[in-house]
C-alpha cells in the first residue's frame, strides 16, 4: 500500500487507506477507534505497542 508513512497519523491512515485496518489489527493495534490513537503517527503508536515500525512498513508496504 503505497502513499503511507510512519510520520502518518494514524487518523490519516484510516481515511487515506482504510484497507489497512486488518494489517494494524493483525500486529496488534487493536485501538484503532479510540481519539488518542487518532492523532499518533504511526511510528508512535507502534512503539506504544512494542511492535518493529520497519517490519510493520514492510509489511503494509508489500500489500
Amino acid at each position: 500500500m503505497s502513499g503511507i508513512t510512519k510520520d502518518m497519523t494514524i487518523g490519516e491512515i484510516l481515511n487515506a487507506n482504510p484497507n489497512v485496518v486488518p494489517i494494524l489489527l493483525d500486529a496488534g493495534m487493536h485501538c484503532l477507534g479510540c481519539p488518542a490513537s487518532q492523532a499518533e503517527s504511526l511510528e508512535e503508536a507502534a512503539a506504544v505497542h512494542g511492535i518493529d515500525i520497519d517490519a510493520l512498513m514492510k509489511t503494509i508496504e508489500e500489500a
